[in-house]
């Protein structure tokens, strides 16, 4: 890795070099789609995926209740309406089922979001949209990998934004993002978009923004992509033995384990109980750290003030932030590591 980077800095070509080309043609391949377009983070890659499509002032999106805010301000940014719909609270992503009541005549798009590593429902997602005419944009952030009915997340949509923050299953040494599509003209929009508006230097087909993944990062994701098969079984493999650790513990729920047609791939392993707060206390003092994602729903934070959400709108998404706690579960856990955070958790139930 050395070697590359010092390599990068002699020939001082820092920004949409080599890397980021080659970069972007390896996780093209890896998703199984035609185009890849890296960008500056996450953030970036969605609202530049949500603007290729002309979404904008007066349209509508349908969201999860249930997500980080940036899928949220994302939509905001384009000058659009996020159009909350509540997850399924056993697998924490958007309810198809719950989607077609909050369609209405402005509504433009979808942006499901698989959540923790868990892929969403896609095939119900992708009709639903196809009936309505609907663009289907999936936030795959938290899933590189993830497997729904043999298909990759990233890979049902019109197209996918992703983020390669570094505690993302493939994660870069600071920010960085990607627009993933068959489509070859939104590709070439949202490479003019990323890039002040141009492909060609000096001339500026649309106004865009300066979201670009550095040459430094795109080597470093290059490397890390060829070992992420392999992170991503063993948190399979992690969260396989927590849920053989912690059958019928108290009122702890577990997330679903994979299954022939769904296999996650656990960028978090979350659990739910109504003792969450003591249990975190508890687990701290044990020297084990946990995280809440997300401890405050974001129809509740003052920023989305504006959209007039009040207490109780979004009951599913207001009762997982009062409940879901987030276990370690990354790759090159030891199996008494993860026995260790296990036997705690039942010494706190059984008092």
């Amino acid at each position: 890795m050395a070697e590359v980077f010092d390599k990068i800095v002699r020939q001082g070509k820092f920004v949409l070099g080599d890397h980021v080309e080659r970069f972007e043609k390896e996780f093209a391949v890896f998703q199984k789609v035609k185009h890849c377009v890296s960008v500056g983070n996450g953030h970036d890659a969605l609202w530049i995926a949500l603007k290729t499509y002309g979404i904008g002032k007066g349209d509508e999106v349908i969201v999860p209740s249930h997500t980080c805010q940036a899928t949220w301000l994302a939509v905001v940014n384009t000058g659009a309406r996020p159009v909350p719909v509540e997850v399924d609270p056993f697998n924490y992503l958007i309810n198809p089922e719950l989607i077609e009541r909050s369609l209405s005549p402005k509504t433009k798009a979808i942006v499901p979001v698989h959540l923790y590593g868990h892929p969403c429902a896609m095939d119900n997602i992708v009709a639903i949209a196809k009936n309505h005419n609907l663009k289907v944009i999936e936030d795959n952030a938290q899933a590189h990998g993830a497997i729904y009915k043999s298909k990759q997340t990233g890979s049902w949509g019109d197209c996918n934004a992703t983020s390669f923050y570094p505690t993302k299953n493939l994660g870069a040494l600071g920010d960085g993002g990607a627009i993933l599509t068959n489509n070859k003209k939104i590709a070439d929009q949202a490479r003019a978009i990323r890039n002040y508006g141009s492909v060609k230097k000096d001339i500026h087909t649309v106004q865009g923004i300066n979201s670009r993944l550095d040459e430094l990062q795109a080597a470093l994701l290059s490397i890390k992509l060829k070992r992420l098969k392999s992170w991503n079984d063993q948190r399979i493999q992690n969260a396989k033995i927590y849920c053989k650790l912690l059958p019928n513990v108290g009122d702890l729920q577990l997330p679903p384990q994979p299954s022939a047609s769904v296999k996650p791939v656990f960028h978090q392993f979350v659990i739910q109980t109504r003792s969450r707060n003591e249990l975190r206390k508890y687990l701290a003092k044990k020297g084990i750290e946990t995280a809440i994602h997300y401890p405050m729903p974001v129809h509740q934070q003052k920023a989305y003030d504006f959209l007039k959400y009040k207490k109780g709108s979004l009951p599913i998404a207001e009762r997982l932030s009062e409940t879901i706690l987030s276990l370690p579960v990354w790759p090159g856990m030891k199996f008494d590591e993860i026995e260790f955070v296990s036997d705690e958790i039942q010494t706190f139930f059984r008092r």
